[in-house]
């Protein structure tokens, strides 16, 4: 049964590729040559160069990050590696929502390429001055140019500076105040140097996305550290493991004092699927019953109690994660297309998506595909 016309799809998990000048145009002259600017990088003789990012010196290829949309499967790589080698979809807004109407997907929240899916390449930054600036610039960049550009279409979402809770917090604020509806985040911490879920150090950042009720966002790889089996395995089996990231970040959490703290806090997890969820929560509220009198977890509340309350989850092809939807929780569920990557099934997401919830009640189809994004986003239809 195809979906709906009346339901609009909003994705959860799109990727905006940062157009060349983002922060030159929004930076001061004195940074100018230090901030994140686009050069060339020749590929050897008879090809066009590679077009790159530079941050204070440093190199960072693969400026379009597997925006492959429109290429066949046999053509997928972690390139392109110039603008003009991907459709304008990619850091257009404009040219964003013509796709989005020839996929049939009525809303999406896009997630950042060069920084990083939750800023962190400013972790690196030298110059915390700029590095807090280019932050900031990404964010007006999405509140000011992409957002403004179907502002009834496009959710913003906004990165923080990761390495200062104070400047997270006033940034938050800064952003909320503006219309941003979510906030990228890491899914761990501690492999980028920063202090753990089970410390006191996140208060003010997750009280402050209390106060302005907006959702952390926890996307696969946030954490620097991907899924590797050995130095030789092919980066298939990475690909295949990412959705593990979602799952240690749900045991972290449901572990750690972050949502005995903060119950009001609400927590995405981004492109991790929703296929595992039951398996997992079975084995969190087993560990908890047996081995919680000697270790320092929280005694009272099952774990699973707090990922009925916090947590949602998002997928594309999923089809297993759609059958066992009840022991997740259909009010749990978001849907994603992930253009413009090579996950995502544009320009037939629509299509796919009708085909994956086909034995799915309306009412349901509905709730997964619009009603629980517009909810946790506080985005009105």
């Amino acid at each position: 049964m195809p979906l709906q016309p009346w339901m609009k799809l909003l994705s959860t998990d799109d990727h905006l590729i940062e157009p060349p000048s983002l922060w030159s145009d929004r930076l001061p002259k004195k940074y100018q040559e230090q901030a994140p600017r686009i050069v060339e990088q020749s590929r050897g003789e008879g090809v066009a160069p590679a077009e790159v990012w530079t941050y204070e010196g440093r190199i960072y290829p693969y400026i379009g990050l597997n925006a492959v949309a429109g290429k066949k499967p046999e053509e997928f790589g972690m390139e392109p590696t110039r603008f003009d080698e991907m459709i304008p979809g990619c850091y257009d807004p404009k040219a964003r929502i013509r796709d989005m109407d020839l996929d049939g997907v009525w809303g999406a929240m896009s997630f950042p390429s060069f920084p990083r899916f939750a800023g962190t390449v400013f972790l690196e930054g030298e110059d915390r001055d700029l590095a807090l600036l280019c932050v900031r610039a990404w964010n007006d960049f999405v509140l000011d140019e992409w957002c403004a550009a179907a502002p009834d279409r496009l959710i913003p979402l906004v990165i923080l500076p990761l390495w200062d809770v104070a400047e997270c917090v006033a940034e938050i604020h800064r952003t909320a105040a503006r219309g941003a509806k979510g906030i990228a985040f890491t899914e761990n911490p501690v492999p980028l140097g920063l202090p753990s879920f089970h410390t006191d150090h996140w208060d003010p950042v997750f009280s402050a996305a209390e106060e302005t009720d907006m959702p952390l966002c926890l996307h696969f790889g946030t954490s620097g550290n991907a899924p590797k089996t050995a130095p030789e395995a092919p980066f298939a089996v990475t690909i295949a493991l990412f959705g593990c990231n979602s799952m240690y970040a749900t045991a972290d959490l449901l572990f750690s004092p972050v949502f005995h703290k903060h119950p009001k806090l609400k927590v995405g997890l981004s492109e991790g699927g929703i296929g595992w969820m039951p398996y997992l929560l079975e084995r969190i509220d087993f560990t908890w019953e047996r081995h919680r009198f000697y270790q320092n977890v929280n005694q009272e509340v099952r774990p699973s109690e707090l990922f009925f309350k916090h947590i949602h989850g998002c997928f594309i092809d999923d089809r297993f994660g759609v059958e066992v939807r009840d022991h997740i929780g259909v009010e749990r569920i978001t849907w994603e297309c992930d253009y413009p990557h090579s996950d995502s099934y544009w320009p037939k997401s629509r299509a796919y998506a009708a085909e994956v919830l086909a034995e799915v009640p309306d009412e349901e189809v509905h709730r997964i595909v619009e009603t629980n994004t517009r909810r946790l986003y506080n985005f009105p239809a």
